[in-house]
């Protein structure tokens, strides 16, 4: 039976992800993989296996043996994270990336599906509506990693017909699993502080717009994208997307709207500019055209809805 191949399966994109493809594909079609051997208690739901990525004799030797032919490749070192350790960071992303792309060229594998990033953009980028095609002069290693890996996946597509897609996700919140190491971390955050009955520090201005995206979406949108058509996938570097766009004072808001005592107060740090270099909001109108992106949530129904689930759910 053809298998789908999930790398770094237990982040926060890859828990949600994992899920919904087991629940369209069966739990015995999807592998999930990690570095970490803990995570194997996530994934009760379908096979899982401990994979360093970055071993590729042992990945290839998956691939092989299980008839991988869907590749979803999340594994990667983000933003703030990647500042810190900038060497590994490229390495860990570009290595990765340019191996699952080989492996898809050499096993003619169906789909292979790679995340990027707002990121890929900078500070002299458009802010508003950032179009789809624009300069990107990204100032993070993850962000110039994330640039380079789109020029990668239109070159494997147009010179080996590698049938990669990918996002540029911009900041995800979700309340299944911890924050990862991003500069839109705080979004994740202060939920948990919320409920914690805890004063949140917020290492972002209030001002600070970012695009954002409830988890919901983000899966909507990937799962929507990898089950177009191949003629409908237009871009094969990255499809902008987009959702809603807010700063910490907004989410601060739409927060006490259920918690009313809920105190935060802003302590900018390294991130701050980060963030000062993406944009405020994002206009991903090629994908509304191409496969019909229409996400679901806004700020306060994802609030409510975090709100709501976040008490109930264990680590």
């Amino acid at each position: 039976m053809e298998k789908i191949l999930v790398i770094g399966a237990a982040g926060q994109l890859g828990s949600e992800l994992t899920k919904s493809l087991s629940e369209l594909y069966g739990g015995e079609q999807v592998i999930a993989t990690d570095l970490n051997e803990a995570a194997k208690s996530k994934f009760d739901y379908c096979r899982f296996e401990v994979l360093d990525i970055m071993d590729q004799e042992a990945a290839k030797d998956l691939i092989k043996k299980e008839n991988v032919k869907q590749i979803y490749h999340l594994a990667a070192v983000l933003s703030a994270t990647g500042e810190k350790k900038p060497l590994f960071a490229w390495d860990l992303n570009m290595d990765s990336l340019l191996f699952v792309l080989e492996m898809a060229r050499e096993f003619k594998l169906d789909k292979v599906y790679w995340p990027s990033s707002i990121a890929v953009f900078g500070p002299n980028t458009p802010k508003i509506n950032t179009p789809q095609y624009c300069v990107k002069e990204p100032n993070t290693v993850y962000g110039i990693s994330k640039q380079a890996g789109e020029r990668w996946c239109e070159y494997y597509f147009q010179k080996y017909h590698v049938d990669v897609r990918s996002l540029r996700y911009p900041g995800l919140i979700g309340y299944k699993s911890l924050p990862g190491g991003g500069t839109t971390d705080y979004a994740v955050d202060i939920y948990h502080k919320a409920i914690a009955g805890e004063k949140f520090n917020c290492f972002l201005r209030e001002d600070s717009y970012l695009p954002m995206m409830y988890m919901p979406d983000a899966i909507k949108a990937t799962l929507d994208l990898m089950h177009a058509p191949s003629e409908s996938v237009k871009i094969r570097s990255s499809y902008n997307l987009s959702a809603i766009s807010f700063a910490p004072k907004d989410i601060y808001q739409s927060i006490l709207k259920h918690y009313p005592n809920f105190e935060i107060e802003y302590n900018p740090d390294f991130r701050q500019a980060i963030a000062d270099s993406w944009p405020d909001s994002i206009d991903d109108s090629p994908a509304q055209k191409d496969w019909g992106w229409k996400p679901d949530y806004d700020l306060d129904k994802m609030t409510k809805d975090i709100l709501e689930n976040l008490p109930n759910f264990s680590f």
